[in-house]
């Protein structure tokens, strides 16, 4: 009997730790976060040269905005693959993105 009230107290215990942790907006903005940066990650090569070209002219945009697409593509990709599956732990603490700037591909830069 001891073990059993001991168990059932433990699972209980368990079921409250985890819906803290899965608490509503947070984590749901970290999948959907996830999700967009997963759709979104072939685009970015494209979006870098044109914004390399407008800021730093055409042979720039060939050669640095290329590799900084390409770079870009294979971090947002492997931080929403990351932030996908790990949606429900609140990793970073609080859920913060770890794509700060922009958070999101089609955001305006803070700087």
């Amino acid at each position: 009997m001891t073990k059993r009230l001991f168990f059932t107290g433990l699972i209980f215990m368990l079921i409250l730790n985890l819906s803290s942790l899965a608490y509503g907006d947070d984590a749901v903005k970290k999948l959907g976060r996830g999700l967009c940066n997963i759709c979104t990650f072939p685009l970015e090569l494209p979006f870098q040269v044109s914004r390399i070209n407008n800021s730093d002219g055409p042979s720039a945009a060939v050669t640095y905005g290329v590799v900084k697409g390409i770079t870009m593509m294979l971090c947002r990709l492997s931080v929403g693959v990351y932030e996908t599956v790990t949606f429900v732990f609140p990793v970073p603490r609080g859920y913060r993105p770890i794509l700060t700037d922009p958070e999101f591909m089609f955001e305006e830069k803070s700087w």
